[in-house]
């Protein structure tokens, strides 16, 4: 049966053609080749994109790209002819396992994305966002072997059942369906939702206690100002003693004393802002808490990066889950439930809307991010 030629299993006649199939899958494998090449090349020679976060992304394009070549050709060809499958069963196997394993690896890149994001947020100031560490290159190797390790009882003969319909190309265990939904989807799912609610409360509370402290700085450097100009007026009481209280308020500050002009005509933000950029000798006013200000400042960068990171990285955690959810559900469902009326059509529908996500990444990461944009159109372009 499993070497069984093609005039053996089937006949011409008894072919549904599913030209649909052609329509849109020849497409779709177009669109994920071209748009996860992109994402590579994009990171690969832009050097401002060559970021611990980005060398995940490329590790989920590669899985991507590698999906488009060698699953998803297989996978048009058997819809073409209605289902029908008419190679030889170790090549089912083999796709049987690439898509297990490809499957897994999407997903388990996307949970090891949300660990360097919580690391990234949690501990801003030991994570180092512009250098490639061996803690990415463990969770990228990790991703990889877990997920050959999940696939690869199919390659092994787990597939190789009495009586198997070489007509047929699917899993045959109903036990590993379970296993390898649990293992690809169900688990770490939850994981990578639970790093992203983490994070999003952290920085949520990172946000109430910065507001909290530049409302602290407000009210201390009010008090430095006000202790400045009671200085001031002293300063010149005692250098003009024999002047009259009504003639020293008729003396006008001469325009080159910056202290007593900036500071009196300026806003307490503005004047903040202002102190920021200057010297302590300029304003006359000591800065003890620079070091603080500027440790405060370095953490805020840091914050400020790592929240425009994940401006993208959920929206393409939810269309990932949009995507993959109907398909696991439904195959879950399919084993665990015997009476349950699932047919062939759903599972075909559910199956194209898990391929389409490979498809719809590079398309966010071209809308939702600036830096992508600009290194695609280049890329297009031939700049």
């Amino acid at each position: 049966m499993v070497n069984a030629t093609p005039n053996e299993t089937w006949k011409d006649d008894d072919v549904d053609y599913n030209y649909s199939a052609l329509v849109l899958g020849i497409p779709l494998i177009l669109i994920i080749i071209l748009g996860n090449i992109l994402v590579c090349l994009s990171v690969l020679t832009e050097r401002s994109l060559k970021t611990a976060t980005n060398y995940f992304i490329v590790s989920l394009a590669v899985a991507d790209l590698l999906l488009a070549i060698l699953v998803l050709p297989l996978y048009v060809y058997s819809e073409f002819l209605g289902g029908i499958w008419t190679l030889n069963m170790y090549i089912c196997d083999a796709l049987m396992t690439m898509d297990v394993m490809l499957c897994t690896a999407s997903i388990l890149n996307l949970c090891a994305i949300s660990v360097d994001r919580y690391i990234a947020v949690i501990v801003p100031l030991k994570y180092n966002r512009n250098q490639f560490s061996m803690r990415q290159l463990v969770l990228i190797t990790a991703t990889w072997v877990l997920s050959f390790g999940v696939a690869s009882p199919v390659i092994f003969g787990l597939n190789q059942v009495p009586n198997r319909d070489p007509k047929v190309c699917k899993l045959e265990d109903d036990k590993f369906v379970v296993y390898s939904s649990v293992c690809s989807f169900f688990v770490p799912c939850p994981v990578m939702l639970l790093l992203y609610y983490w994070m999003f409360r952290g920085l949520r509370k990172w946000s109430t206690s910065r507001k909290a402290n530049l409302l602290k700085g407000e009210r201390r450097f009010s008090f430095s100002l006000r202790s400045l100009r009671r200085e001031k007026r002293q300063k010149v009481k005692y250098l003009m003693p024999r002047l009259s209280p009504t003639v020293a308020n008729k003396i006008t500050v001469p325009e080159n004393d910056l202290i007593t002009t900036q500071l009196d005509s300026t806003s307490d933000a503005e004047a903040q802002e202002k102190l920021k950029d200057s010297s302590p000798k300029e304003n006359g006013i000591k800065h003890s808490p620079v070091s603080s200000r500027g440790c405060q400042s370095k953490s805020r960068r840091v914050s400020g990066r790592e929240r425009k990171a994940m401006k993208v990285l959920p929206i393409v955690v939810g269309v990932f889950l949009a995507c993959w959810t109907p398909f696991f559900v439904v195959h879950v469902t399919k084993v665990l439930c015997v009476s349950c009326d699932i047919t062939p059509p759903l599972i075909s529908v559910v199956t194209w809307l898990g391929y389409v996500n490979s498809a719809v990444n590079p398309i966010i990461y071209t809308a939702f991010n600036t830096e992508f944009r600009k290194v695609f159109q280049k890329l297009l372009c031939c700049q």
